[in-house]
């Protein structure tokens, strides 16, 4: 791969992780514009750069939050924060169960092309526009405000990390699926995003 293609995949990477559509599927879609065809093994190492990326920019922009939450959680005050923390973990391990047992099924699906990729961007499609109108349903014909709602509870993390598990598949956004799966779930949109 050339550096201006990685460069421009950087970018697209960048730009799509922190809006509800798929940054993985953006990055198979340019990839194919570029005509950048690494093998399975080297398409998923780049994949896992670009990502590992993201989440140290996200760390560096949420410091204050990521440092509230990690000393409270080290520190053991069994708080509100320890709680959020041990909810995101709890979230993490239907996606690790993935990582672990299904690597190899989820690398032949990133290189089987660009129909899967399309399939699951309608997926999200659809799974945001089912959220939005139920949401909007909920709220007596407009949205409700952010802070409506119940907080996530342990089941609820738990559910949204199997929908973040689903939402390996390239085109199928993990942000977008868990903030969808929040919502349906009847969580604060605050909470959810965040």
């Amino acid at each position: 791969m050339e550096w201006f293609d990685a460069l421009i995949l950087g970018l697209v990477q960048g730009l799509t992780e922190y809006l509800p559509v798929s940054s993985s599927g953006h990055l198979e879609i340019f990839k194919q514009i570029l005509g950048v065809d690494l093998p399975d093994d080297q398409n998923l190492m780049f994949s896992v750069m670009v990502h590992a990326a993201t989440v140290l920019s996200t760390i560096v922009v949420l410091r204050k939050l990521f440092f509230r939450l990690c000393r409270s959680f080290f520190t053991v005050r069994r708080d509100e924060d320890f709680q959020t923390v041990c909810k995101i973990l709890l979230s993490c391990i239907p996606v690790g169960i993935v990582g672990v047992f299904l690597k190899k099924q989820v690398e032949e699906i990133f290189g089987s092309g660009l129909l899967v990729v399309g399939i699951c961007l309608c997926v999200t499609a659809l799974l945001l526009t089912f959220a939005y109108y139920s949401d909007f349903q909920r709220g007596t014909g407009r949205l409700k405000p952010a802070d409506a709602g119940r907080r996530i509870g342990w089941w609820d993390a738990l559910i949204i990390g199997v929908a973040q598990a689903v939402a390996v598949l390239p085109g199928l956004s993990r942000s977008g699926t868990t903030i969808a799966t929040g919502i349906l779930l009847r969580n604060r949109r605050a909470e959810v995003a965040t």
